[in-house]
């Protein structure tokens, strides 16, 4: 049937700040929902109190409310606007959890709000696991045997009743929180007591562990006639008793018989339509057992997912546009599929190459956290890659992780501990994958390796056989390596770099042209959702090595925007929002937009976004390649975070033009010594500093500049590797681990200023103008890393004086760095005296968070700045906050109770929320600056 009619104003609920289980992808799923709601004509209105997303920008919405995610907010809105109906599957648990919360209160039928999506009652039956389980006993869908628990008593009997090993599944919580596995009877009182209070309500299930089984994901729609279709099968590359946040998962499956896979369908099906009567999205798990390939039933989320990302990604199938389309009421055959334009959005995704997920963990910021994975997700990101084979996908995945891999392995990283290495195999961390091709090298059987990991032996073979092709490699020198098995090499994902290393005393340039010479490029295939059974109209694209290429190169003028890759701590979803914004004004200024980046999560990769697409590593062979074909007129590293400004040197050597500030000023912003000497020919003060390069050369300098010195890399994020020490000794311990972690890498030794506050700045520079765009003060003293501190905007307790100083520093600097768009500069203020700590000309994190608080479009302008089209003069800036606006952090550490939470230098923030408030009295911020009195007392 046609969209229901009546709904003419929609609801959606965010997701709230960026934590651990919880990210980015729901910023895409909420953005692909709103902008498909408006193509029907219907007002869309957003909660969500994350500044840092495209979700919470006007371009997505009608009306964007950074309200805290409370029924007292929801019910502002509905007192604001005549909502017909909310949808809440786009913003994950949290966004679940607030609609039920608020049908609870009696709010929808108070304003007379219909739920869309989903109805309560299917959410219920999915989130109570005892519902939940007998639901599936009364379909005939297998369950693991299991018994309830609200006490601790009952959880004691249970366990007595079904023995070990057991999970722990709390209900009602996000990516496993507060579940696990118990192997002893010695375990079982701590991890029921973790899982009770984890639980709202109090509740857990006590459940048969079912180890070493197979794990898969299917994504479903669903609608008003009761048509369903599965647009994504996904396998877990790693068994069951991982998080599937935290397992490298491949579409399609891989090691399904068929007759499994068709019994799996139906059930899927089946568990869809017993739920409720909902149209929309939703993801079912299942467990398989590798022996006889018995199917039970893991969970079901009547919801857009985590996943559903990826599968939108993977398939090129917009899941969340088309999840809010049926909603409205709408069927599946009455939609276009958004990649043929001519087929309907009944038809199944048919993949013809395959995807792989890889997690990114950051285990480094936490340190002294427990590396084991497990039931409760620990990953901050993730990236996917798309290859003709499973084994060219998994090497270009580990290319993308931003760890400083090559490919799997062949990188001289390799452990050779068998000890070591079969233990990490038994005892699964982030690094597992990389510790089975060593295995593999060290001779270790494949079967041995197959107890040890419970993997299907068949992704296991696909692994073996690298370390075959690389023993055949190291039989050949640069000259004489045969045509064919340089191009299977090439299909298999090794990367020049990792053949370079094989084959010792060559480097990347010279593997690069020898196979140029051969004849050996990579070419482009586009995603189109039909294995080319239609013609597909989207320019989406990934690269393998075939004879025919797809990506045709058109004679526009063209710019490139670098991705930030997968998100990390110190690099999140501010960045990609930047990247959006700087593809949309691209547009706006004539050019042909191009992406490239490998995140799955984000609006930047989303298929419509760009006039092209490459879903490809924002790694240095995959970026050159793709400039080579498109030939820009420039490429834009300066809004994609670390991962596209270390790009910056090579492309300048490779003669390709940057657009915005020269790699030469970034270079000298970044290179901290250099930048030193630069604030010191402009007469702005700075902390006493010196560099070295040895343990020996940071004693001298530490003792020349005063303890407390703060010592730090050149060229890194997120404060990464930074810390404050007091004396010899711990300086001394701090430069070894540092030039073991980043050999080759300046350290900087600064002179800490103790007890001084810190702010910062962030401005665009035309070349002749210079515009603040914003200045905050941070709540926590200087010492804190800024990600991890509070700020206000604008500055609460700053003296004009000291505000003129940072304006005067911020225009003097962006003069003299000849910045070309975004400069970001932190401060030190002690009494009235101001010193310059440090200046980024690229985007920040901060700017996402300023643009909201003055609803002006501060990326958007920049990149025109940059691009040449606009001066600042062009511009009419007019801001609206009335107020202050409060950027605070918000931190994943329930993941990681053992680690030590004491904030530093070094970042470990996840996300970010905002909070308005109208003066200075406000009982929110009088609790943060009281805190601030501490801190500064404390010191």
């Amino acid at each position: 049937m046609p969209r229901n009619t009546s709904i003419k104003s929609v609801l959606i609920i965010g997701s709230g700040p960026i934590v651990i289980g919880q990210a980015c992808e729901f910023d895409y799923s909420g953005s692909q929902a709103s902008l498909s709601l408006k193509e029907e004509g219907i007002e869309v209105s957003i909660i969500n109190s994350n500044p840092a997303t495209i979700m919470t920008d006007k371009v997505v919405a009608d009306n964007v409310y950074l309200l805290p995610l409370t029924c007292e907010s929801i019910e502002e809105i509905l007192q604001k606007h005549n909502i017909d109906a909310v949808l809440p599957t786009m913003g994950g648990q949290t966004a679940l959890n607030l609609c039920i919360e608020a049908s609870n209160l009696g709010l929808w039928e108070k304003y007379n709000v219909k739920v869309i999506g989903v109805d309560v009652a299917a959410i219920e039956k999915t989130e109570n696991r005892e519902e939940f389980r007998q639901l599936m006993v009364d379909i005939g869908v297998g369950v693991a045997t299991s018994k309830i628990a609200n006490s601790f008593l009952e959880g004691k009997e249970a366990a007595q009743e079904i023995g070990y090993p057991l999970v722990i599944r709390p209900s009602y919580t996000l990516a496993g929180t507060g579940g696990g596995f118990v192997h002893r009877k010695e375990d079982f009182d701590a991890a029921l007591n973790r899982g009770l209070h984890a639980s709202p309500t109090h509740e857990v299930l006590v459940e048969q562990a079912v180890l070493g089984w197979k794990e898969f994901e299917l994504e479903l729609l669903r609608d008003t006639n009761d048509n369903v279709i599965i647009i994504c099968t996904i396998e877990n590359f790693d068994p069951m008793g991982i998080h599937t946040g935290d397992s490298i998962t491949v579409a399609p499956g891989m090691t399904l018989s068929d007759k499994c896979y068709q019994d799996m369908r139906n059930q899927a099906i089946l568990m869809m339509r017993s739920i409720g009567t909902f149209a929309g999205g939703c993801n079912v798990q299942f467990s398989v057992n590798p022996e006889n390939e018995e199917i039970i039933a893991i969970e079901i989320n009547p919801r857009v997912s985590r996943s559903s990302a990826l599968a939108s990604k993977a398939t090129g199938y917009p899941i969340a546009k088309i999840a809010a389309k049926l909603a409205i009421g709408y069927n599946l055959d009455e939609l276009q599929n958004q990649i043929t334009k001519t087929t309907s959005a009944y038809f199944e995704p048919t993949l013809d190459y395959v995807i792989v997920k890889i997690p990114r963990f950051n285990f480094d910021k936490f340190k002294g956290a427990n590396k084991e994975l497990g039931l409760q997700m620990k990953a901050v990101g993730e990236v996917m890659a798309i290859g003709r084979t499973f084994i060219e996908a998994l090497q270009k995945a580990c290319q993308s992780m931003e760890t400083g891999r090559a490919g799997l392995g062949a990188d001289g990283r390799q452990w050779r501990n068998l000890d070591e290495i079969m233990d990490s195999l038994e005892h699964p961390s982030g690094d597992r994958l990389f510790h089975i091709k060593d295995a593999f090298e060290l001779g270790v059987p494949l079967e041995s390796i197959r107890k040890a990991t419970r993997i299907d032996k068949w992704f296991l073979v696909q692994i073996q056989e690298l370390v075959h092709l690389e023993q055949e490699l190291r039989r050949y020198q640069l000259n004489n390596i045969p045509r064919d098995f340089f191009m299977t090499l090439k299909q298999k994902g090794y990367s020049d770099v990792q053949i370079a290393w094989l084959l010792g005393n060559v480097t990347e340039d010279q593997v690069y042209d020898r196979r140029k010479e051969l004849g050996i490029n990579r070419v482009y295939k586009m995603v189109d959702t039909c294995a080319a059974e239609f013609p597909a109209q989207t320019p989406y694209y990934y690269s393998t090595f075939e004879e025919e290429n797809e990506s045709i190169s058109s004679d526009r003028k063209k710019i490139i925007v670098l991705g930030s890759g997968p998100n990390r701590i110190g690099q999140g979803i501010e960045f990609d929002y930047s990247c959006v914004h700087g593809l949309l004004a691209a547009k706006e200024c004539g050019y042909e937009a191009i992406m490239v980046n490998c995140n799955p999560e984000t609006v930047s990769t989303d298929f419509n976004m760009a006039d092209k697409l490459y879903f490809e590593p924002v790694f240095w062979e995959h970026v050159r390649e793709i400039i080579e074909l498109e030939k820009p007129e420039g490429v834009i590293v300066q809004l994609g975070g670390q991962t596209a400004l270390k790009m910056a040197e090579r492309l300048e050597q490779l003669g390709v033009k940057i657009i915005g500030t020269s790699f030469e000023n970034m270079d000298l912003a970044e290179d901290r010594g250099r930048f030193s000497d630069l604030l010191k020919e402009l007469e702005i003060p700075y902390p006493r500093y010196g560099v070295a390069t040895s343990a020996e050369e940071a004693l001298q300098v530490a003792n020349e500049v005063g303890y407390p010195v703060l010592v730090r890399p050149s060229y890194v994020l997120g404060g990464q590797g930074m810390s404050i020490v007091i004396n010899d000794e711990d300086l001394e311990k701090a430069v070894v681990n540092l030039l073991k972690n980043l050999p080759g890498n300046h350290i900087l030794i600064d002179h800490f200023l103790d007890r001084a506050e810190e702010a910062e700045s962030d401005s665009i520079c035309d070349g002749e103008e210079v515009h603040i765009i914003g200045m905050m003060e941070h709540i926590e003293p200087a010492g804190i890393h800024s990600g991890d501190s509070s700020a206000v905007l604008p500055p609460f307790g700053l003296s004009q004086a000291v505000q003129d100083k940072m304006e005067e520093y911020s225009i003097k600097l962006a003069k003299a760095l000849n910045v070309r768009g975004l400069l970001n500069i932190q401060f030190a203020v002690k009494g009235e005296n101001v010193y310059v700590i440090e200046a980024n000309p690229r985007a920040s994190r901060t700017v996402p968070f300023i643009a909201k608080a003055y609803d002006v479009p501060y990326i958007n302008i920049a990149t025109k700045v940059m691009l040449g089209a606009n001066k600042l003069k062009d511009f009419t800036i007019e801001r609206k906050l009335k107020g202050y606006a409060i950027k605070e952090p918000v931190f994943s550490f329930n993941k990681f109770p053992e680690v030590d939470k004491q904030l530093g230098p070094e970042m470990k923030s996840t996300g970010e929320a905002i909070r308005f408030i109208k003066d200075l009295q406000d009982p929110y911020f009088r609790e943060l600056y009281n805190q601030k009195s501490m801190f500064l007392n404390a010191q």
